[in-house]
């Protein structure tokens, strides 16, 4: 018998037993899992709410007052008004949680009201600055290049609905997204201290070189730079 003719024949034993049967699982009706304990999720906030790193802080304004470098910053926000309004970087090293290795002050390594405080005095003195540069001139500067109040102020009396559109800017370029995904109180609370500023702000008041509607927008800003959305995470 050759060798062919021997796997010829073992491959017709195999067909004739029909080969090994298919192995079939049966389906089991799943039953409940019961749970064996049940743990509680702590969701409550575990710290207070943070400043983001002076540095982060400190470049947002430099960028949003048209990226200056820190001297050309320090010097617009003196301005004409010397050490009356902004004074010089030395005085706010400390207190803007920055180290100063002259004097062998470490960095702040926690939040705290004076640095808080500080950066709204930074913040106030460049908005000043900014509506200054950017409205207050022998000629009003194109659009495209304010840096900060990019829009026209209405003339006359200044409505809800003027106020809105331009506070919407104002909101995108501190807070980075449009008022109108803002709590719905915002705008309106944001335009009561429009008015109550503008208001209160008298044209003969020697002290103030902005006329009324400007002092509001000034204070609008203002506000902004002091947002807990703007400073804390």
């Amino acid at each position: 018998m050759t060798m062919r003719t021997l796997v010829v024949f073992t491959c017709a034993g195999v067909a004739a037993c029909g080969g090994a049967p298919a192995l079939l699982v049966a389906p089991i009706p799943a039953g409940t899992l019961q749970p064996t304990s049940i743990a509680l999720e702590d969701t409550t906030p575990k710290e207070d709410l943070r400043m983001v790193p002076p540095e982060v802080t400190m470049r947002t304004y430099l960028h949003l007052f048209g990226a200056l470098a820190p001297l050309d910053f320090q010097k617009d926000a003196r301005g004409r008004d010397g050490s009356g309004l902004f004074d010089t970087w030395d005085d706010y090293v400390a207190a803007l949680g920055f180290p100063d290795y002259r004097l062998d002050v470490p960095r702040q390594t926690q939040t705290n009201a004076l640095m808080v405080a500080t950066f709204e005095r930074v913040g106030v003195a460049l908005c000043d600055r900014a509506l200054e540069h950017d409205w207050k001139g022998t000629e009003p500067r194109p659009v495209q290049e304010r840096v900060i109040f990019a829009f026209d102020p209405p003339k006359g009396n200044v409505s809800e609905a003027d106020f809105a559109p331009r506070f919407d800017v104002l909101h995108r370029t501190f807070l980075g997204y449009p008022a109108s995904l803002a709590p719905a109180e915002r705008t309106a609370r944001f335009y009561a201290l429009f008015e109550t500023i503008a208001k209160g702000h008298t044209k003969a008041d020697p002290k103030s070189r902005f006329m009324p509607d400007e002092a509001g927008w000034a204070a609008v800003c203002y506000g902004l730079t002091r947002h807990p959305e703007f400073h804390l995470y």
